[in-house]
């Protein structure tokens, strides 16, 4: 996975210690049809299929970080409609020593335009699923999805 510039410059100075990372999960639903599909991707690292993901750039807003992180992972035009779910991913340690945690900001988001596909090499595949034909997901990925599903509500915080 490409690692946002930033970081590298963070990694200079702190090495592997662990960051503290702002990051979004964008669950992209696409309602124009008879049934809502979700937007899902592979991601190439693990295999799994997830919501896009990714890192909030700093001084970005997380809502404009979650639809730039849709178009460039999936080439996806999608509008951030609420914040969903508010967690803590982590820690995480990668291969290479380094470890994270993410503050993760999930949100619902809607379908503009676009065909899915695997833009920017973070992932194999992309496509849309039927909510009652989902591929395997982790527990956490798989709350937040649940967790964006309703149109509206308020943001839910895990514990």
């Amino acid at each position: 996975m490409p690692v946002p510039p930033f970081v590298l410059a963070l990694r200079e100075r702190v090495g592997h210690d662990q960051l503290w990372l702002p990051g979004v999960t964008a669950v992209v639903l696409r309602e124009d049809g008879p049934r809502p599909r979700l937007l899902l991707v592979r991601r190439s690292d693990t295999g799994a299929w997830t919501p896009v993901t990714g890192i909030v750039d700093p001084g970005e807003d997380p809502a404009v970080a979650a639809v730039r992180e849709v178009l460039e992972e999936a080439d996806v035009v999608a509008t951030a409609q609420r914040l969903a779910l508010v967690g803590v991913v982590g820690p995480v340690v990668y291969d290479n020593g380094d470890r994270s945690l993410y503050l993760d900001l999930t949100f619902r988001c809607r379908w503009v335009s676009g065909d899915p596909f695997p833009a920017d090499g973070e992932n194999t595949d992309a496509g849309w699923f039927d909510l009652d034909a989902l591929p395997a997901m982790s527990g956490s990925m798989s709350a937040r999805v649940a967790a964006a599903l309703p149109a509206r509500g308020e943001a839910l915080f895990t514990a």
